[in-house]
């Protein structure tokens, strides 16, 4: 597993400042060039959403200056290359039509892979909230790493994994608002584990609701349904027959004990409440026990 305090500060710390082709004093180290068709997506980059708009701007910037910072990746066999970070660049340059591409090699296997991307995205802001949590996700299914040891890797705290990760629980239409940052992922936690999440979702949208208009709302709501259920248990009391009142009082006398009968179809339910080991112990007498 890779140095969590190396791995923190990004690949920087790996390859050295990367801002500049001309910082990599280590020559080691030097960023080289590579046939555009000699790199491959990495297939675990949590990365997914590439928009066409922000392509087509970046690979204008490619054809007046090229690319500055190098692509990152890890060798693989007959000169080939999968790619850890900078696939943005690496699309827009065939965009471009660029013939081929800096790039820095590191060594990295393929769970220090997937962390590197994940911690170079997240540094970058430039995963929405439901690949970050894919990725967090898929570092701990696929490489066996906890909840915190994800949190130390990516430099955030354990709760904000946590949270994140919980995202993937949204219904999938809830999920693409996320992507599509039609919905903040603070509304979106709220929206965790609802019945009416999507209905709720759009509401957010048609509203223009603030993540506390939402809370407030689902407060509200449960409050609510709180009341409800006290009154609906208020009419079931007060609907009982005569005839189903005086067979409760009549059991309750023989007895000695509070007695409630509940009628469910052809069934029901027998309740006898008692108050200590004594009473239990007299009732359980009066029936043979």
């Amino acid at each position: 597993m890779a140095d969590h305090s190396r791995l923190g500060r990004g690949l920087a710390a790996l390859i050295g400042d990367v801002g500049e082709e001309t910082s990599l004093t280590d020559s080691s180290r030097k960023p080289r060039r590579a046939p555009i068709e000699n790199l491959r997506a990495n297939p675990r980059n949590p990365r997914r959403l590439f928009t066409d708009a922000e392509l087509d701007e970046l690979s204008v910037s490619i054809r007046e200056r090229g690319i500055i910072q190098p692509i990152v990746v890890r060798s693989l066999q007959d000169d080939n290359f999968e790619i850890i970070a900078g696939e943005r660049r690496w699309r827009a340059a065939q965009r471009a039509g660029l013939h081929d591409v800096p790039i820095a090699v590191v060594e990295a296997n393929d769970a220090q892979s997937l962390e590197f991307a994940i911690i170079e995205n997240v540094q970058r802001t430039d995963l929405n909230p439901i690949e970050e949590a894919s990725g967090y996700l898929a570092l701990m299914d696929d490489f066996n790493r906890t909840q915190e040891n994800v949190a130390q890797i990516v430099g955030k705290s354990r709760p904000h994994v946590a949270n994140t990760i919980r995202l993937l629980k949204l219904p999938e239409p809830v999920k693409q608002l996320v992507r599509s940052s039609k919905i903040s992922a603070g509304h979106a936690r709220l929206l965790v584990g609802h019945p009416n999440a999507e209905q709720l979702a759009q509401e957010v949208i048609d509203r223009g609701l603030s993540v506390r208009q939402v809370e407030a709302q689902l407060q509200k709501d449960a409050r609510a349904q709180t009341g409800d259920r006290k009154r609906e248990g208020k009419d079931r009391g007060s609907a009982k027959d005569a005839d189903t009142r005086a067979l409760e009082k009549r059991l309750s006398d023989a007895l000695g004990l509070a007695v409630s009968l509940e009628h469910q179809g052809e069934g029901g339910t027998l309740r006898i409440k008692y108050r200590n080991l004594e009473q239990l112990d007299a009732v359980l007498k009066k029936l043979g026990g």
